[in-house]
């Protein structure tokens, strides 16, 4: 064989057996680093105190001590020569004798604990004490050893054993102070290279008393696609919840950065806990650009999809430049598409719903709030009153689709729709009729009995605290919980709720915009980063149906609509009377557009409708809502208003018709 192959070899079994052992010694180093550094601590302790100072406290009390002893054995002696001398116990040089005795003794006593406070203070060195207890042992084992044995048979497991421990007292200390070899994977960051170091057991075990995490021991930390992860036993008297509190001191121990998200959880087993440190993202890197057909987000732990179904109740909050409009935008999209879904956004701020006007619904006065959710209301009212018996939840269908209400700012309708005047009419003097109304109260009702009826409210604000974005009692029905970067814990535990930080649920540690937590009963507190959709994919989907109660009385699906309405005043005629039929083949079949409010409200007038209750009467529109089209066709000259508030049509020539 060649002897270049062998010598080669010879060296690749070699470097092998090096690395073999190598890696043993740092799979075992872990277990003894607890040891050697309650080792150092304690030598650490003893040198700090062994001061000039200290030393000749020391020196002093031994002085003393040894006089207090000299003195004591002379009492003593005393004593007993006055007994010799005298057989009476009350002669005075006895009972002289028994005090001086007596008072030696004592002396002697104080001078002892002296001693033993000084050399308290002034300990002799750890390795001292290390070879006086060996010594304890490995004498007495010897002798027994050279007793036991004979010249042809050696007894020697005395010794052995002795001398087993003094090796595996100094094996210890340097298995323990050896420093661990951590494999560092190609790919990490500066910053994780730090992480992985800091978790090792060789550094964590050193330097988590000085932080006041002793007792807590880490495993060899694992790189995962969500960052690190690093499991950490729990000795004494720590918890999993004592661990999250001191969150703190585990930052500063490990050197993470502040907006570093890092969790700290329950481990597999008790007495185990895991922290995992949020470094890298299982979701693309950059912006995720949304396309129809697109789940909401992507979980950045596992890298699946993370859809939200409709027929949720929502509270959607995130402070400002969060992306909580953004985020928002692919669940407005699937909630507003199709056939049996409708969109309704009530929008104060004029931004968002003006993007989605042509898909959705939007109101976005105080007045319009307040007209809509009464709409919201008398709809729901009816959807209960025609639900079948034994069913729990009305079926979406094209005459009554689901219905998502969404409040783009909460803190906005809280501050500006309570108390709203909304005219719901004119005296005959033509004054207007204006009544107060409570838009909250409305969407309490939507939010407490509104799931049943296919109507779902999402509550969006910037501000998630109660009293201030979000009504509390409206909350305790939002059971879908969605949030993107808030300021203050308080605010994540009005998001998520009370205990929901100490199982991860921060969401004052996200990063921002556009990364969210989806709390729904299912998924773990892993963050989501949000599809975007920018203002122009939103402005150019294709329109959908704009929602609005049709003007019938409520009715069941399919019944046959309602006769037509007469009313008398100033004469018996018909109001909207029916349209003459026209034979089918003689004209034919056109698609009609739906007329608007104010065109409805101009035929009712056009019909001999004066007031506003009796236009409300045939159109089936709330008074509100007609008031507002009156205004509307008065202004522009369509409907003219006489001193007693009687309404008319103008002809083309400028006068009322007949």
């Amino acid at each position: 064989m060649d002897l270049k192959a062998v010598s080669t070899k010879i060296a690749s079994g070699s470097k092998w057996g090096r690395l073999a052992i190598t890696n043993t010694l740092d799979a075992v180093a872990p277990m003894a680093a607890p040891f050697a550094a309650r080792w150092d601590v304690e030598a650490t302790r003893r040198m700090s105190l062994r001061t000039p100072e200290n030393l000749k406290a020391l020196m002093d009390a031994q002085r003393a001590h040894n006089s207090a002893r000299s003195t004591a054995a002379a009492a003593r002696s005393q004593r007993s020569a006055a007994r010799a001398a005298s057989k009476n116990p009350l002669s005075a040089g006895r009972r002289a004798a028994r005090t001086a005795d007596k008072a030696a003794r004592q002396h002697r006593d104080q001078a002892k604990a002296a001693l033993k406070t000084a050399r308290q203070s002034y300990p002799a060195t750890l390795k001292t004490r290390a070879v006086q207890a060996h010594a304890v042992h490995a004498v007495p084992a010897a002798a027994a050893t050279y007793v036991l044995s004979t010249p042809h048979d050696w007894t020697m497991w005395p010794a052995s054993v002795s001398a087993a421990l003094i090796a595996a007292n100094v094996a210890g200390l340097w298995l323990g102070r050896r420093t661990v070899s951590v494999p560092v994977e190609d790919g990490l960051s500066a910053e994780e290279r730090q992480l992985m170091a800091r978790l090792d057991p060789s550094y964590w075990v050193q330097n988590a008393e000085a932080r006041g995490l002793s007792g807590t021991v880490s495993t060899p930390p694992a790189v995962t696609a969500a960052g690190i992860e690093c499991d950490v036993r729990l000795d004494g008297q720590w918890t999993v919840k004592k661990l999250r509190a001191a969150a703190d001191s585990v930052r500063a121990l490990l050197g993470a950065r502040t907006e570093l998200p890092m969790l700290i959880a329950a481990g597999s087993r008790g007495g185990w806990a895991v922290i995992r440190l949020r470094t890298r993202s299982a979701a693309p890197d950059g912006v995720i650009v949304w396309q129809p057909g697109d789940s909401f987000g992507v979980d950045m732990v596992t890298g699946d999809d993370v859809d939200v179904p409709l027929g949720l109740r929502m509270l959607i909050a995130g402070t400002s430049g969060a992306g909580k409009s953004t985020a928002s935008r692919p669940l407005l999209y699937k909630a507003s598409d199709g056939t049996v879904n409708v969109l309704v956004i009530i929008d104060l701020k004029k931004v968002e719903g003006r993007l989605w006007d042509h898909r959705a619904r939007v109101a976005s006065t105080p007045v319009d709030v307040a007209e809509l959710v009464e709409e919201l209301v008398a709809e729901l009212d009816e959807r209960l009153d025609v639900l079948p018996k034994g069913q729990a939840t009305l079926i979406p269908t094209a005459e009554r689709p689901r219905i998502t209400v969404v409040v783009d700012e909460g803190a906005e309708v809280m501050t500006h729709c309570q108390k709203v005047e909304v005219v719901t009419g004119y005296t005959d003097k033509g004054k207007e009729i204006v009544e107060k109304r409570d838009a909250l109260e409305g969407l309490d009702s939507i939010a407490r009995m509104g799931r049943a009826a296919c109507i779902d409210l999402w509550w969006m604000t910037q501000s998630p605290t109660y009293g201030d974005g979000v009504p509390r009692q409206i909350a305790k029905q939002l059971g879908t919980r969605l949030g993107l970067a808030v300021e203050s814990p308080s605010e994540a535990r009005v998001v998520f709720g009370e205990s929901a930080q100490d199982k991860g649920w921060k969401a004052d540690e996200l990063p921002m915009p556009g990364v969210a937590m989806l709390r729904d009963g299912k998924r773990s507190p892993d963050p989501v980063k949000v599809r975007y959709m920018d203002d122009a994919a939103v402005v150019a989907l294709p329109a959908q149906p704009i929602w609005e109660r049709e003007g019938a009385p409520a009715r069941s699906a399919g019944a046959p609509a309602p006769a037509p309405l007469r009313l008398v005043k100033d004469g018996d005629f018909l109001l909207a009377p029916p349209a003459t039929e026209t034979p089918a083949a003689a004209v034919p079949a056109q698609p009609t557009a739906k007329p608007t409010n104010r065109e409805k409200v101009h035929a009712a007038v056009r019909s001999g409708a004066k007031t506003v209750a009796d236009i409300a009467l045939i159109t089936g529109i709330n008074k509100g809502t007609v008031s507002k089209a009156v205004k509307s066709l008065t202004e522009s000259g369509e409907v003219l208003r006489a001193e007693d508030g009687a309404l008319s049509v103008a002809t083309a020539a400028g006068e009322v018709s007949a």
